[in-house]
């Protein structure tokens, strides 16, 4: 089978395309015949070494397919059954090995393209939305990059709860896909903060979800209310520099938390709560999934270009 391996960590020439063994299950593993895999930043930071991985590894950490082969110890998954992952490597290749008990199972109605792109971003959705911050009636909300793969997901969700969404893009087309998922206000990046507190009144915004990093930092603790909550999710643009944390007592007393998606998917049946709640709106089109590009497996080098590169809306998939 073909795989995407890096190994040495580096720029994009750091992916290489190259044929391997088909893997085989091992006790309380099965195989899947990969069919759309997502790609993140995540494995931008991976690819980087930012996030160090013992080498050589097989990139993509969300995918999609069907069950081809099962391992002893494997609890009820079958062969022929439609699963998604996420938060297992391996998912730039024709076939990936996961650990049975983190396969979710598909529902009927929601195709592997859909799942692919969905699982990482739907599920750190969900617990940004339901447990780290549990938006309610009323509660204003900053999203960055609102037209982003994360941003729309993440609109919808606040929407789901009854927030009100402020969300940041840099273009007009940008703009326009981050109001049909639902925003209610959306800003350029320049001057954010300042544009949020006039929103607001003058109180700031109670929660922000920043998944940008470096550029968006300062500003993001700017716009929050007394109290206020900084999700810092992701860095897009860079890590945060060190910071003296007596800027969140004057600021007001603030709150920030750095998650990962596996601190709130610890159990299978947590794991299972979010899932079948994510793909449950995708089935009934409660929840849009905008993919916005396909790729060739051998063309990883190349979707990571356009995320990189900001010149993508919605989600990445690569098709084995």
């Amino acid at each position: 089978m073909h795989a995407i391996v890096v190994s040495r960590p580096g720029g994009r020439s750091a992916l290489e395309y190259t044929e391997v063994a088909d893997p085989s299950p091992g006790p309380g593993e099965i195989v899947v015949d990969v069919a759309a895999a997502g790609v993140n930043f995540t494995d931008v930071y991976h690819r980087e070494g930012r996030y160090p991985l013992p080498t050589p590894f097989t990139l993509g950490s969300e995918g999609a397919g069907t069950v081809s082969a099962v391992g002893p110890d494997a609890g009820d998954v079958a062969v022929g059954d439609r699963v998604g992952w996420v938060g297992v490597l391996g998912g730039y290749a024709e076939k990936a090995v996961i650990p049975a008990n983190r396969a979710i199972p598909l529902p009927e109605g929601v195709s592997f393209d859909l799942a692919g792109a969905v699982l990482l971003q739907g599920l750190t959705a969900h617990y940004l939305t339901h447990s780290l911050y549990e938006v309610t009636t009323g509660d204003d909300v900053l999203v960055h990059a609102a037209a982003g793969g994360m941003g729309l997901l993440l609109t919808q969700m606040v929407k789901l709860r009854g927030g009100r969404v402020i969300g940041t893009v840099s273009t007009e087309e940008k703009e326009k896909l981050a109001r049909e998922a639902g925003a209610d206000d959306v800003l350029r990046y320049d001057g954010f903060a300042d544009a949020a507190r006039e929103l607001t009144d003058g109180k700031g915004v109670h929660v922000v979800y920043d998944g940008v990093g470096a550029a968006t930092f300062d500003g993001s603790l700017a716009a929050l209310r007394l109290r206020g909550m900084l999700a810092l999710y992701g860095a897009a643009s860079g890590p945060v520099e060190a910071f003296d944390p007596q800027r969140l007592n004057q600021g007001g007393s603030l709150f920030l938390t750095r998650p990962t998606l596996a601190h709130y998917t610890a159990t299978r049946d947590e794991l299972l709560w979010r899932a079948e709640e994510v793909l449950g709106w995708v089935e009934s089109g409660a929840l849009k999934v905008h993919v916005s590009g396909r790729y060739p497996l051998a063309d990883a080098a190349q979707a990571h270009e356009d995320l990189e590169g900001r010149r993508t809306t919605g989600k990445l998939l690569l098709v084995p």
